[in-house]
């Protein structure tokens, strides 16, 4: 609370600066930035088991690695000829790494840790020291204890059918037809089954606190620019805009924690879990605004792009749609005029989670396909070593998730969406849910709200793609755009869209 309540007095400390003020604190910091590129540019390491450097490196060339991280660094590989190669970000060391031998290493190396290498080249994670930065190991294994209790048989069992809530509850929102944008209405339900699996009750229900909560993680992605990682320290207009929504989203999650631990009321949630195992206060806010951080990206890209799949494949849409229907009369309590949502809920977890191959290999392949990531890390030592050259102590090391998933020779006509392609035995070949010694701790809730609202929507809903321009379906299917590190938008805004109208068919009791 101290710090950010330090925080906040510093942003308002500065704002109220006179203009005069502003600008001399902005010389003396680009002075210092100027600096630190001269330092940083002339820096250079003889070692001959170091990566060779990326040549005619300047601040101006680096700012694509934040803005289109894929074409920088395919363009960069096929520069350099070599399957790794560092440049500079000001003063740190970057190495990238690709191929079979280097993707073993850097996913086997228990010296490279995943959290200082966000820390500074991703951004877009709300920071808060001690609350969801610089934690020490100790609330780290806290967190992610808590993260597995969570995700019990037992406890996903009674998450089930309030996820299906959540999912119907939205999809009502839009009416019985009409058309939505994908990456708008998509994200956003999967934003709420987030904060109602990792979160708070109070929270949960509060539709404007969702809303609320879902606007300030948008923001700290758009504030999230190559200045403000860079230059954190900067009072730039993103840092501020950073800032303030993390203050604002720790006041959102603080007061549900303090209002929660004094009243003694009880909830069936997963906050309810950490102040049952007495956890300290800012363990519990920490692990709520670093963990929704999911649900507000990673799996409602998953879940756009997954949508945005079946609705422009039809001979996979119904192949999903047939085996949601088989699980309504195998294993739920269905019969025609039931609530699909209340049939859905019935089904066993253990059903959901081992006799769905049809779902499972949509989600492999949306995985595969549209999920831009670039794996982070930091060697916090000592000097390691990737793909035969060292990787000093202290240097980030990045490896895109491109050069394995859309290799031709692992996936033949990579760009295809393709469920059907045989799962590929080399190691390491799908990395979808991270892979080594760093994998998802959250993909057994992740895949778990998939397969709940998918089912959902194919069972209710009949849909398909079309061009928002013509009203028609798109003449070209949308491709992931590999370039937007966070959701993979495509580029052609207007063919992300999709029709629906209600299935009399299932009609609700």
């Amino acid at each position: 609370m101290i710090l950010v309540g330090g925080l906040a007095a510093l942003l308002q400390a500065f704002v109220s600066l006179s203009a005069t003020a502003k600008v001399l604190i902005a010389v003396s910091s680009a002075a210092a930035l100027i600096s630190l590129c001269f330092y940083a540019a002339g820096a250079q390491d003889p070692d001959e088991n170091s990566p060779d450097s990326l040549s005619g490196w300047n601040l101006l060339a680096i700012v694509p690695f934040f803005d289109t991280r894929f074409d920088f660094l395919n363009a960069a590989f096929q520069h350099s000829g070599q399957s790794i190669f560092k440049f500079k970000l000001l003063q740190n060391t970057v190495i990238a790494v690709s191929g079979a031998e280097g993707r073993k290493d850097f996913l086997t190396s228990r010296g490279l840790d995943i959290n200082e290498g966000f820390k500074l080249l991703s951004g877009a994670i709300p920071m808060l020291p001690g609350v969801t930065s610089d934690l020490q190991a100790r609330r780290i294994a806290t967190i992610h204890k808590r993260l597995s209790m969570a995700q019990t048989s037992e406890h996903l069992s009674r998450l089930l059918p309030k996820i299906l809530d959540d999912g119907e509850r939205l999809m009502g929102l839009w009416g019985n037809s009409g058309t939505i944008d994908i990456f708008d209405c998509i994200p956003r339900m999967f934003f709420q089954t987030s904060v109602r699996c990792l979160s708070a009750t109070e929270i949960a229900d509060d539709d404007d606190a969702v809303a609320r909560l879902k606007q300030l993680y948008d923001t700290l992605d758009t504030a999230t620019t190559p200045a403000s990682v860079l230059f954190p320290w900067f009072p730039s207009p993103s840092m501020i805009s950073k800032l303030v929504a993390t203050v604002k989203i720790y006041k959102i999650v603080n007061g549900v924690v303090q209002k929660r631990t004094q009243s003694g009321v009880v909830e069936d949630d997963t906050l309810q879990i950490l102040v049952d195992n007495a956890d300290d206060k800012m363990v519990m806010i920490g692990f709520i605004m670093g963990l929704l951080v999911a649900g507000a990206r990673s799996t409602g890209t998953t879940a756009s792009w997954l949508t945005i799949f079946l609705a422009g494949h039809p001979e996979w849409r119904m192949k999903a749609r047939e085996e949601a229907e088989s699980l309504l009369l195998t294993h739920s309590c269905y019969s025609p005029g039931d609530s699909v949502k209340s049939a859905l809920a019935s089904i066993p977890l253990e059903i959901w989670e081992n006799e769905t191959p049809i779902f499972d290999s949509l989600i492999r392949e949306t995985l595969r396909l549209a999920q831009p990531h670039t794996a982070m890390r930091r060697n916090m030592g000592p000097d390691a070593y990737i793909g035969g050259k060292r990787v000093p102590s202290g240097s980030y090391v990045v490896y895109p998730f491109s050069d394995v998933h859309l290799d031709s020779e692992l996936y033949p006509d990579p760009w295809t969406f393709n469920p059907a392609r045989p799962e590929n035995k080399t190691p390491h070949s799908w990395i979808g849910w991270g892979g080594g010694t760093t994998v998802c701790m959250g993909q057994r809730l992740a895949r778990l709200s998939l397969k709940l609202i998918t089912a959902l929507m194919l069972l209710e809903l009949d849909f398909d793609l079309v061009d928002r321009r013509t009203g028609q379906p798109p003449l070209v299917l949308p491709q992931p755009n590999w370039n937007d590190a966070l959701t993979c938008k495509p580029d052609n805004e207007d063919t992300r869209h999709m029709r629906y109208r209600r299935r009399q068919c299932m009609a609700k009791s």
